[in-house]
């Protein structure tokens, strides 16, 4: 499996050299993710799936409007309506080069109230990953920032939480707490800033 951290932002590129660092099986790549070839690209879209803003937009144009379309009709077929954060759905491209693409809301709706201090990042890389790791037509997936865009999650705890979400499916680092307290602590070092108690 080769994972493929792409961004045009530097700030963004030397976060995930910090957390990725050692790690064979991810590269990263300074640079236009839309000109990549690999198995999948990742959409960090929202739970209904618009895809007219950001990179979104730019992965439209790429592989057609009607790509869009059939995202948010799959999206309507499901028991929910919509998919939530932390899941993730593949779509056939129809491109040679990227056949598919993986759809992984960061929000519910585009929006940037509240993104920032959420885990929405550690949740969306989680999604992409498990759907990865199962699916045996990807051995390669190209993965922008998460949350860092519209929802302007800073650089460094993005990277935090895409490295954390990369430990525990493709290290298989579990999650193994005793107490309630092991949790919350767990959940703090996600996003140190979140909010867990408001008074």
């Amino acid at each position: 499996m080769r994972i493929i951290l792409a961004a045009i932002e530097p700030k963004l590129i030397e976060a995930w050299k910090e957390f990725f660092v050692g790690e064979e099986k991810v590269s990263i790549i300074e640079g236009d993710i839309t000109k990549i070839e690999c198995d999948a690209i990742v959409s960090p879209a929202n739970s209904f799936g618009f895809m007219d803003g950001g990179l979104d937009y730019e992965l439209s144009e790429r592989f057609g409007w009607d790509l869009e379309k059939r995202l948010q009709q799959q999206i309507r077929d499901l028991p929910e309506g919509e998919l939530l954060v932390g899941q993730a759905m593949l779509l056939e491209t129809g491109d040679a080069d990227v056949p598919l693409l993986i759809s992984a809301p960061t929000m519910r709706i585009p929006t940037n109230f509240n993104i920032d201090t959420s885990i929405n990042a550690y949740l969306a890389m989680k999604a992409i990953l498990i759907k990865v790791k199962n699916d045996d037509r990807i051995s390669s997936v190209a993965i922008p920032g998460l949350c860092t865009g519209v929802g302007r999650m800073q650089p460094i705890i993005a990277a935090r939480q895409m490295f954390q979400a990369y430990k525990e499916i493709i290290l298989e680092q579990r999650m193994d707490f005793k107490t309630f307290g092991e949790a919350q602590k767990y959940h703090w070092n996600i996003n140190p800033q979140g909010m867990i108690w408001t008074h």
